[in-house]
């Protein structure tokens, strides 16, 4: 029975991450980007809300909904990712014991309002994938205290892009599930991705 049980929360994850790809892709292809953000943020409340492997308790309250900023189409760009001269290798805290190793690849520079650089990391697990978590001047007070996740293409958490540039939409900051529960485990903003001005958009708490 347990072995059985262990195959059907694999699967179970395995469908979570399914969707949230099939999610972005209709993003992708939304008529505008607050027609894409609003069935963002409707799919993301349905799997929290309905999902098996939803990291909220069956009686929290934000099985209701999540709580979102309004849209804010100024926090949207498309992105040259920059070369760097150090592609460092860090390994960043996942959960208690547990890390993880990110490469630098690149960085990008977020236009005004927000006016800060930040890195853009290739995740060494899982084959790979980009990796942008941001942790700005709203953590622990509007938003996540550990940062929240702007791309994360391992998980299909992916706006598009073509050749070096990325589609960058500060609405779609989203909180990585650790927030909601601590058995996931989920690499927090390593210092090159800590930025002082306040993002007001996307994903609160």
């Amino acid at each position: 029975m347990l072995a059985t049980a262990a195959i059907a929360d694999e699967l179970e994850l395995v469908g979570w991450r399914r969707e949230v790809a099939e999610l972005y892709a209709a993003v992708r292809q939304a008529s505008s980007p607050q027609n894409g953000h609003a069935l963002w943020r409707a799919g993301r409340d349905r799997l929290f809300q309905e999902h098996p492997q939803s990291p909220l308790a069956p009686d929290d309250p934000l099985r209701g909904g999540l709580p979102y900023a309004a849209y804010e189409p100024t926090l949207r760009w498309q992105l040259t990712i920059q070369p760097v001269a150090d592609n460092r290798r860090v390994m960043v805290q996942t959960a208690p014991g547990e890390s993880t190793r990110l490469r630098r690849l690149g960085h990008i520079a977020l236009p005004a309002p927000i006016n800060a650089t930040i890195a853009v990391w290739w995740l060494e697990q899982y084959g790979g994938g980009l990796f942008i978590p941001i942790r700005d001047g709203t953590a622990g007070t509007t938003s996540y205290g550990g940062g929240r996740y702007l791309i994360d293409t391992t998980k299909g958490a992916d706006l598009g892009g073509r050749d070096r540039q990325l589609t960058v939409d500060l609405n779609f900051l989203f909180n990585p599930s650790c927030r909601y529960d601590a058995q996931w485990q989920c690499p927090l903003a390593p210092a090159d991705n800590v930025i002082d001005s306040a993002i007001h958009a996307g994903e609160q708490i």
